[in-house]
C-alpha cells in the first residue's frame, strides 16, 4: 500500500509568468520515474500537494488536463513561504508531489448535457483543466454546448492569455471574457462576473454549471444562477482554498461531518446548503 505522506518526485520543466504584477506563474513538472507517470490518473477538480525541501508543502489544483500527457502545470498565487520558494524555484530543480487528491469535477455527470463555466481570478485553473479536457477532440462530443464565462480584476491579470485567443476562434465553444475594470488596450467586456452572467443569461435547460473563483464572487453568483432556474443538484463549485493536508488527518478543512479535502473539494450547491455555511 502506498504511503499518502511519502511524496513522488517531480522536476521542474519549466516556468512562466502569467500576470503582470508576476504574483501568478505557472510550473510544469515532469516525472522522474517512469512508473510513478503511469500510475498518476486523476480527473479535472483533484489537487496536490506540493513541496519544497526545507520550506514545506502547500495544495495546489491542477491546471493541465487528464488528456495532455507527460507533464503536469500548476498556477501558483505568490503568498506564503512555499508560493514564494515554488516562485523563485528553476527549470530542472527536484520537487515532491502529493496526489492527486480530492473527488474532482463529476464528468461522467456532465456526459450528454450543456456546461456552463464561471471562473474568476487565478482559482481559473481547475476549469482550465475542464474546459481543456473536454476541448480535445476524443472527448468534445461527450458534451453539448460549452459556455466560458471568465473574469480577473483587471487585463493584466487574466491567465492563460493565449490559449484564450484561441478559444475565442473556436466555434464549438462560447468565451466570455470580463475584467472588472479596463485600460486603454482593453476592448472587451467590463464588469463583475455575476453581472455578466446575468447579461449573457445562458440557458439552465439541461445545462451543469460549475464555478470556481474568490469566495465573494461565488457568494454573489449563485443567487444569478437561481433566478436563471438552475436546480441545486446542477450547481457545482470547488472549496480548494479550504485545502490542508488533503488526507483528512489534519481536521482543519472540515464542514460539518464533512473532510474537503477527502469528500470534496468539489460539491454541489446541493450538498453546501445541507452543510454549515462554514465555506
Amino acid at each position: 500500500m502506498k504511503n499518502p505522506y511519502f511524496p513522488i518526485p517531480m522536476r521542474v520543466k519549466r516556468t512562466s509568468v502569467e500576470t503582470t504584477d508576476q504574483m501568478l506563474r505557472t510550473i510544469e513538472l515532469s516525472f522522474l520515474n517512469e512508473e510513478d507517470k503511469r500510475a498518476f490518473h486523476f480527473i479535472p477538480g483533484q489537487f496536490c500537494e506540493l513541496s519544497v525541501l526545507g520550506k514545506g508543502e502547500a495544495p495546489f489544483g491542477i491546471a493541465s488536463s487528464p488528456t495532455e500527457n507527460g507533464s503536469l502545470k500548476f498556477t501558483i498565487n505568490k503568498a506564503g513561504v512555499v508560493t514564494t520558494a515554488l516562485h523563485h524555484i528553476e527549470e530542472g530543480a527536484e520537487v515532491g508531489l502529493r496526489g492527486p487528491l480530492g473527488n474532482g469535477y463529476p464528468i461522467t455527470l456532465f456526459e450528454g448535457k450543456n456546461i456552463l463555466v464561471i471562473g474568476g481570478g487565478f482559482a481559473f485553473t481547475t476549469l482550465r483543466s475542464l474546459i481543456a479536457f473536454f476541448l480535445q477532440p476524443q472527448n468534445r462530443n461527450k458534451v453539448k454546448d460549452i459556455t466560458v464565462i471568465y473574469g480577473a480584476r483587471m487585463p493584466g491579470l487574466l491567465l492563460y492569455k493565449e490559449e484564450l485567443k484561441e478559444w475565442e476562434k473556436r466555434d464549438d465553444i462560447k468565451l466570455v471574457v470580463t475584467v472588472d475594470w479596463g485600460d486603454k488596450d482593453w476592448n472587451g467586456k467590463v464588469g463583475l462576473v455575476p453581472n455578466v452572467l446575468e447579461e449573457v443569461a445562458p440557458s439552465s435547460e439541461n445545462t451543469y454549471a460549475v464555478i470556481c473563483g474568490p469566495p465573494i464572487m461565488i457568494k454573489f453568483t449563485f443567487p444569478k444562477l437561481m433566478a436563471l432556474q438552475f436546480p441545486n443538484e446542477r450547481i457545482y463549485t470547488s472549496l480548494e482554498k479550504r485545502m490542508k493536508c488533503g488526507i483528512g488527518k489534519c481536521g482543519r478543512c472540515n464542514i460539518g461531518h464533512l473532510y474537503v479535502c477527502k469528500d470534496g473539494p468539489v460539491f454541489s450547491y446541493d450538498q453546501l446548503e445541507k452543510l454549515p455555511k462554514d465555506y
